[in-house]
């Protein structure tokens, strides 16, 4: 690993060099792509010179003490070598996390489906609730929501909703709550006051580029229809909604949030891309099966990941055996907790398949 960092600090050097050359400044792509390697190579580097620093305290330290007869140079000395082993333990630590392979995806808009699942109603008013708290997430962090399809019940739930995320990191952090979402607590439309239990699903997708996922236009099947619901004037008096099916795989996306309907196939053949790039990811992660089991779910939507108790308000993530009683706070947005749990938990994973592989 310590070649490696080596090889990192002279790759950060020669970076900066090359950001100060005046052709590389006049060449705005190439620019971009170097401000992107150095902000993920300057991390490590900092803090590999802090390891490098306790290191240099520990020799310091324990020559002092082989040299020095003053008692107390000695005792401070002691104190230092403690300190800087201290030091070290955690640089390192924090080394091996920072080295860990990056997900490629991490920077990239999602896409997000919420669908009702085990319930009826209440099933499609926790999908409401669900994205209700997304949406309070993404906001605490400054990310865009758009809209691109929504299946409603009629009395403020969604069947199905798809929408986008756009901000920096949002898959690195969202990645994480694909899979079923179950809900206990009496339903408003129940009259009898019984608890009852629901579900809904959630899946993340990156967004993708066109040059990722190439789709034959000869492969898509597309429809035009009148839109239904909120949306404006226009909405139910023109055919600006589009579904388009993906013949190979049988996807079938549908868009209807813009009034135009060249904007709503731009924006159903990006959900359709991401689909297809998630559905080769499972099928390449599959395969390594190994990898799976070295890391906490991420794609599994059959993967039951978390229960929300309202009668207990409680929200237990199963996955990691982790309980929080802030359950009003949590549907408000308030998800970091959770997430940064998940992510610490996730690291150690791949840290300890990764000292027993021997790497």
């Amino acid at each position: 690993m310590f070649g490696k960092l080596e090889d990192l600090v002279r790759s950060l050097e020669e970076i900066n060099l090359e950001l100060s050359s005046p052709d590389v400044m006049s060449d705005q792509n190439k620019y971009m792509k170097l401000m992107k390697e150095q902000s993920e190579l300057t991390p490590i580097v900092e803090k590999y010179k802090e390891y490098k620093a306790a290191c240099d305290g520990i020799d310091e330290s324990l020559m002092i003490l082989d040299e020095e007869s003053d008692e107390e140079m000695k005792e401070l000395a002691k104190e230092e070598l403690s300190s800087c082993r201290e030091a070290k333990e955690k640089c390192e630590q924090e080394l091996k996390i920072l080295m860990l392979p990056k997900d490629p995806n991490d920077d990239r808009n999602v896409f997000v489906e919420i669908r009702g699942g085990a319930g009826g109603d209440e099933a499609s008013l926790f999908a409401a609730d669900l994205f209700k708290m997304y949406s309070k997430y993404s906001e605490a962090h400054n990310w865009k929501v758009n809209i691109i399809s929504i299946s409603d019940n009629g009395i403020g739930g969604f069947k199905e909703i798809v929408f986008m995320i756009e901000g920096k990191g949002a898959y690195s952090k969202l990645k994480y709550e694909s899979g079923v979402h179950r809900v206990q607590r009496i339903p408003v439309t129940e009259s009898g006051g019984r608890i009852h239990t629901s579900t809904a699903t959630v899946a993340i997708m990156a967004e993708v580029d066109d040059v990722e996922v190439d789709i034959d236009p000869n492969d898509c099947k597309i429809d035009v229809y009148r839109a239904s619901g909120n949306g404006g004037q226009c909405v139910n008096t023109t055919d600006s909604a589009v579904r388009i099916t993906h013949l190979p795989t049988g996807i079938v996306v549908t868009c209807q949030d813009e009034k135009s309907q060249l904007k709503n196939k731009d924006k159903a053949m990006k959900v359709l891309r991401s689909r297809i790039y998630e559905m080769e990811q499972e099928k390449a992660e599959s395969a390594q099966a190994e990898k799976r089991r070295s890391q906490i779910g991420t794609g599994d939507r059959s993967e039951k990941i978390r229960t929300y108790n309202f009668p207990q308000g409680r929200v237990t993530d199963h996955r990691i055996k982790f309980t929080s009683h802030r359950l009003n706070d949590i549907l408000n947005g308030e998800l970091s907790e959770i997430i940064e749990n998940i992510i610490t938990a996730d690291q150690t994973a791949k840290l300890s398949h990764m000292n027993s592989e021997g790497i």
